[in-house]
């Protein structure tokens, strides 16, 4: 069994954590070819690995590039994705479509989006979210804004 699988096994039952799964599996369908799927940080991420870049993250290099994580914590569903946080087109795309497809904003942080019981799940969404960036271009946007010259 993966850590992935551990970690979904140990998920209490709950309406949540069905729509967990369904975000899991958005996420995983879309998923542009060269990102992985790994326990990060004590959720489940999408991360850069290390075959693809080996300088990994810069705040712990023996760790693969992380890009999206998502976890599910008493009820609420928190996504993130550094594409939100490091290409303001993105974002300004996410907040807009989700409006639209909601009638919602959505509940953000700098890279998070929080679902809570209440909170529809554009799923459609989540997915096109994801194919915004390859590995390479997230690469190159991290190396541009995170890392010193």
């Amino acid at each position: 069994m993966s850590d992935v699988e551990a970690y979904i096994d140990a998920l209490e039952p709950s309406e949540r954590k069905d729509a967990f799964l369904q975000f899991r599996d958005a996420i995983l369908a879309a998923l542009p070819e060269g990102f992985e799927e790994a326990m990060n940080y004590g959720m489940i991420g999408y991360v850069v690995p290390h075959r693809l870049y080996p300088k990994g993250y810069h705040c712990s290099p023996k760790l693969p590039l992380p890009f999206a994580n998502l976890v599910l914590r008493k009820d609420i569903i928190t996504f993130y994705h550094m594409g939100l946080y490091a290409d303001p087109a993105i974002l300004s795309w996410f907040e807009k479509e989700f409006v639209e497809l909601t009638g919602k904003k959505p509940d953000m942080g700098k890279s998070c989006i929080r679902f809570k019981k209440t909170t529809p799940i554009p799923f459609q969404l989540i997915g096109s979210l994801m194919q915004k960036i390859s590995p390479e271009q997230w690469i190159e946007q991290y190396e541009a804004a995170f890392l010193k010259k």
